[in-house]
């Protein structure tokens, strides 16, 4: 694909076309147009309300509720794998302390695949929500990007009798699952929406690699991801992916081995030294020198009390700049209210409130959801 083309492709990302169908074809494939400039819903690691975040039930809940994108943070294992994981450790969402007593300070990245696979991702969240805890929950196993983007697709892990199947080679397993087609996927196909962390270990080029084995890089060519009328459709779409990061430089290195892919440079307060007004003009001027659409600012409010990085005066600099707002993470109807004209999309662990506020809810409780799912 020459460059004119992709300028050309990414241009019509952003217009947020009004028709069904762009006149855009990446393979002869004819790419459905998708409006970025409004109300877009990213279901923040799945869901860390209803379900343990970033396990098979959160993304397969928010896929089902309709959420637009599958919001997960990378983390590489020792063996250079990509998973969806937030923290650098594994205190806080596993059984690491049953399973390897004598690791549990220990880096992810200190892990291999198969080590990680033997964890219980689950189980936390029952004790720390009771009131939401399910024992289905139990035992959910760390998630591969391979396996947010098959979720994303459609499928699920295959399992039998509850327990994953594993894939094969030779005999001895590969550390990975094998899939199946949902039987409770209901058509929706939502993006992706990765998180790196400061660079190291290559982590941006071995997302390059991986999105473009499995289709989902627009510079490598994109599969067919068949969608129905009425449904989620951003997996089939030039736009099927966002890239974020708090790191410049990861942002920098994502431009170089995914460039023409939109890109979210994340705010936080913290890291925001000096004059606020002075430090937020450098944050738009780096976006803008490094290829950037979207800026990610904090709110505030409860539950979570972060800094206000979206007050209007700042919202005002990023739209008369050019960019767009995607702002995390809202949980509340009141922040919804709040920031509706300020903001183009927004990150939340409650995808069924957002949908409802933006009058797109599900026909069924976020609760029946996960019953249907079998959770």
């Amino acid at each position: 694909m020459n460059k004119v083309l992709k300028l050309v492709i990414i241009s019509l990302i952003f217009i947020g076309c009004q028709s069904n169908k762009s006149k855009s074809k990446i393979n002869d494939l004819e790419i459905i147009s998708v409006n970025l400039k409004k109300d877009l819903i990213i279901a923040h690691r799945g869901s860390t309300y209803w379900t343990p975040e970033e396990t098979e039930s959160a993304y397969r809940w928010a896929r089902n509720i309709g959420a637009d994108y599958l919001e997960l943070d990378l983390q590489l294992t020792k063996d250079s794998v990509l998973v969806a994981f937030h923290d650098n450790d594994l205190k806080r969402t596993s059984n690491i302390a049953d399973i390897f007593p004598d690791r549990v300070d220990e880096t992810i990245h200190d892990f291999t695949l198969k080590e990680l696979r033997s964890l219980d991702m689950g189980t936390w969240f029952n004790m720390a929500n009771p009131e939401r805890a399910k024992e289905s929950f139990k035992n959910q196993p760390i998630l591969t990007l391979q396996d947010v983007i098959m979720i994303a697709e459609g499928n699920r892990i295959k399992k039998t009798e509850g327990i994953p199947e594993k894939e094969l080679q030779n005999k001895a397993w590969t550390g990975n699952y094998i899939y199946e087609i949902d039987p409770q996927n209901n058509g929706n196909r939502p993006g992706i929406y990765p998180e790196t962390k400061h660079p190291k270990l290559a982590v941006e080029k071995l997302l390059a690699d991986e999105l473009t084995s499995l289709g989902w890089n627009l510079n490598t060519g994109l599969k067919t991801i068949y969608t129905k009328k009425n449904r989620v459709g951003v997996a089939n779409t030039t736009a099927r992916v966002i890239l974020q990061s708090f790191s410049p430089e990861s942002i920098q290195q994502l431009e170089k081995y995914l460039p023409n892919i939109p890109k979210c440079f994340l705010l936080w307060k913290d890291d925001m030294k000096g004059e606020l007004k002075d430090t937020y003009q450098q944050a738009i001027q780096f976006a803008q020198n490094n290829h950037v659409q979207i800026i990610g600012p904090s709110i505030a409010g409860e539950p979570n009390n972060y800094d206000e990085l979206t007050a209007t005066w700042m919202t005002e600099l990023i739209h008369n700049s050019g960019l767009q707002i995607h702002a995390y993470t809202f949980d509340t109807n009141q922040q919804l209210n709040e920031y509706q004209n300020r903001v183009e999309a927004v990150f939340t662990n409650r995808a069924d409130l957002a949908l409802e506020f933006y009058k797109r809810e599900s026909k069924h409780s976020a609760e029946q959801i996960l019953t249907d799912l079998g959770y």
